[in-house]
């Protein structure tokens, strides 16, 4: 037989990339958008109109959740997760051409990638430790410090120096299914897969088809998944190793047992392909897989293009939630000194409150404001906990929140919800369509004009 065909036997030959490089735009020349005047423009708000009420009614103790300014400035995340060994390493070597080089992730059958490996942009290929990571405020890593020293040793940063991490960071998360044992991992595997799931902009959750198991794990992580359903996407990956009918048959199964777990009316996009570098195996539907492919490759482009609307969403989002926690401890506040009297215990008084807010109509009369709905409310019991360490007595009112030159904390918060952040929104939008206003036009100044706001 001809040579060629004897080297093939050995090494499998390699798919053509020119439809990666072409969707996610890589050897385009031109800068990507100058974004840094919007993001300075959002630190501001956040800074000025959003934190000072934030810091005055510690909403972070209820949440657990600052944002720092790192978090404002990061690219957008795409999070891999799923069982072990079902190519999620192998996906990320592939989408950066990383194969065969020294950055390539390690792959292979065996449980691999023990630790949480976050990969980004650097001018050249370096490995950050995790506890450096954590120490520096300027990225977006230092809060995941709260998860202590024994996860900080599990978590590791690679600096690429590739096109595409300009634009985007991936991280590649231990496989699920077989860590039954959280024990023995010595740090919260869960609340550290919760805190990257509330910070990715996209969600793959890869499945192997010849071995798919829906078992508790998973049922656990798409209980984690609730909320978040528009970020994920679901990969059968490794799908040129099925013969087409036995496809269909994974596809439908893996639908059946996802179904009961994603209670959404629009179920999430599912991609067949084979995320690899390798040529797709003979007698397979390779035209599909790489249709398949492109479309998730498209999906990937429109969140990187994206990234600053969501991102002023949300600071909104986040926003909308701080006001509703200051309107409710400042009502729980206001209870409180309308029933202590003089000759009153105000230990007896608050726990009475506390304990049957309903009965004070504490959440009701916070419904009856404008602009807040029931389905942003926090739940009552979690303002037992609040309380229990924050004494009612260390906060002010919001009435009383107010300084001569900086205004009230309440207008500026609504201001940057209903006016600020809805504006730069719209600054944003204007700026995308190409030939609508141009610097000339706007002054790009440091108000942006709605120009569709009657004056």
């Amino acid at each position: 037989s001809p040579p060629e065909e004897v080297e093939d036997a050995s090494e499998p030959t390699k798919r053509d990339r020119s439809h990666l490089e072409n969707t996610l735009k890589l050897n385009e020349e031109k800068p990507a958008d100058d974004v840094s005047g919007v993001l300075q423009r959002l630190r501001k708000i956040y800074h000025s109109s959003i934190k000072p009420l934030e810091h005055s009614y510690r909403y972070n103790e209820l949440r657990q959740h600052e944002i720092t300014d790192g978090e404002i400035t990061s690219k957008p995340m795409v999070l891999f997760l799923g069982p072990w060994s079902v190519g999620k390493s192998s996906m990320i070597n592939y989408l950066l051409g990383l194969d065969n080089t020294p950055y390539q992730l390690y792959t292979g059958a065996e449980p691999t990638t023990s630790e949480f490996t976050v990969i980004m942009h650097g001018p050249k290929l370096k490995t950050i430790e995790g506890i450096v990571m954590a120490a520096d405020s300027a990225r977006s890593f230092s809060p995941l410090e709260k998860f202590g020293q024994n996860f900080l040793e599990k978590l590791i940063g690679i600096e690429v120096p590739h096109k595409l991490l300009e634009r985007v960071t991936f991280v590649d998360t231990p496989g699920i299914i077989e860590n039954r044992k959280q024990q023995e991992r010595g740090y919260p595997f869960n609340d550290v897969c919760q805190w990257f799931i509330d910070r990715a902009d996209l969600i793959f959750v890869v499945f192997d088809p010849t071995k798919l198991d829906v078992g508790l794990e998973l049922e656990m992580l798409f209980r984690q998944l609730k909320g978040r359903e528009s970020q994920i996407r679901i990969i059968l990956n490794k799908a040129d190793s099925l013969a087409t009918q036995e496809l269909m048959r994974v596809y439908g199964a893996l639908f059946w047992s996802l179904a009961p777990l994603i209670n959404v009316t629009e179920p999430p996009r599912v991609y067949v392909s084979s995320f690899w570098p390798h040529e797709y195996n003979p007698e397979t539907h390779r035209d599909l897989f790489l249709k398949e492919e492109i479309s998730l490759l498209e999906d990937l482009n429109q969140v990187i293009e994206n990234r600053m609307e969501n991102k002023i969403a949300f600071i909104r989002q986040h926003a909308i939630r701080v006001r509703i926690h200051a309107l409710l401890v400042d009502r729980y506040l206001q209870t409180y000194k309308d029933k202590m009297t003089f000759f009153s215990d105000g230990e007896l008084v608050f726990r009475d409150i506390v304990e049957d807010p309903d009965k004070f109509f504490i959440f009701k009369s916070i419904l009856a404001k404008t602009n807040v709905s029931k389905f942003d409310l926090p739940n009552r019991e979690a303002y037992k906990d609040f309380f229990g360490i924050n004494p009612i007595t260390s906060f002010k009112l919001l009435s009383q929140q107010c300084s001569y030159m900086g205004g009230c904390f309440l207008e500026k918060i609504e201001k940057a919800i209903t006016r600020e952040l809805p504006d730069l929104l719209g600054s944003i939008g204007l700026g995308k369509k190409p030939n609508v206003l141009s610097c000339d036009v706007t002054g790009c100044g440091e108000t942006p004009k709605n120009r569709y706001r009657k004056p």
